[in-house]
């Protein structure tokens, strides 16, 4: 049986060069060799805030961001939760299958909530890696790109696979998780680079915008750039950025900065990662919100069609 690919994102802002590394670049290069479906997760966007923002907004500019790196509608499933009513049905079930506790010592989960803007813990949020189980088993996917910090929500999706299978009928595939490049990119602060802590680099990004970016990025007052991720975690980073953009290793790029001191690293590393940006920048111009509307309208007709198999063969051999 060939391998079913999934993978997505919250359509909470833009996607940046930690997604690139951690899982984008893995999606452009998997679409041309198995099944894919990608996930947009607004629904998603309500498990760690009271409101989904711009939702709208954002989802559009999630589309373009993956038109802009590659990804082709015809070749994946580019589709919206809220749009697939099956997908969604699948979460009773499969919540039955998992103890509080057991959700309850998710890593992931525990760090969503220490960086939730919420005032309480939602019943949504604690039960989030269910959410993403039906998500990936919706399709029966077995090959899930994912960054370091997402292996637990993979962990959960085994988990509940492997129980429905034993209680009622051999239904689903164990998914395996697929490491991307780099699987953790940090901040330029040194923190875990995200959306919500202001402190990535948008594929979207203007050439000025990323090179003030960077330009505020941490180091430290040593003048010799030296590749250390143990004793200078933020000058590493930075080596380790701009390695990823020029396919180069990051001591090498250490070696010929020499004594140059901060500014010299911060001037390579804007110049390698607009360079890499600039095809990215270049088709994301080529794309419209009406070519959004036309994938989602395709994606999610065929996602639909495929979550009402799956959920028809879970009701039957629950006995339904």
């Amino acid at each position: 049986m060939k391998p079913v690919v999934l993978t997505g994102d919250r359509p909470t802002g833009p996607l940046h060069l930690g997604h690139y590394f951690g899982t984008l670049a893995n999606r452009v290069r998997l679409q041309d060799v198995h099944p894919m479906y990608v996930l947009v997760a607004d629904y998603q966007v309500i498990t760690d805030r009271d409101l989904p923002g711009e939702i709208q907004r954002n989802i559009t500019q999630l589309l373009l961001d993956y038109l802009a790196i590659g990804l082709d509608p015809a070749k994946v499933t580019i589709f919206q939760h809220s749009a697939i009513p099956e997908l969604n049905q699948l979460l009773l079930p499969f919540l039955s299958l998992v103890s509080v506790a057991e959700l309850g010592r998710n890593p992931t989960v525990k760090d969503e909530i220490a960086h939730s803007s919420q005032q309480a813990v939602s019943g949504l949020m604690f039960t989030y890696p269910v959410h993403q189980a039906a998500d990936i088993l919706f399709c029966k996917g077995t090959l899930v790109p994912v960054g370091k910090d997402q292996l637990p929500h993979v962990e959960v999706t085994r988990l509940v696979a492997r129980r429905f299978n034993e209680r009622y009928a051999e239904v689903f595939p164990l998914p395996e998780a697929m490491m991307g490049e780099q699987p953790l990119l940090k901040g330029l602060d040194g923190d875990k680079m995200s959306k919500s802590r202001g402190n990535a680099i948008a594929l979207s990004a203007t050439e000025d915008e990323t090179a003030a970016l960077i330009r505020k990025a941490r180091t430290d007052s040593e003048r010799l750039i030296t590749f250390d991720p143990e004793k200078r975690p933020e000058v590493a980073n930075l080596l380790t950025l701009a390695g990823l953009c020029l396919k180069r290793s990051p001591q090498d790029i250490a070696d010929e900065i020499g004594d140059g001191g901060a500014a010299s690293l911060k001037r390579l590393v804007t110049e390698a990662v607009n360079e890499f940006l600039r095809p990215i920048r270049r088709r994301r111009q080529e794309h419209t919100a009406d070519d959004v509307r036309v994938v989602l309208r395709d994606g999610n007709a065929r996602a639909r069609e495929r979550a009402v198999r799956t959920l028809d063969e879970v009701g039957a051999a629950m006995g339904f």
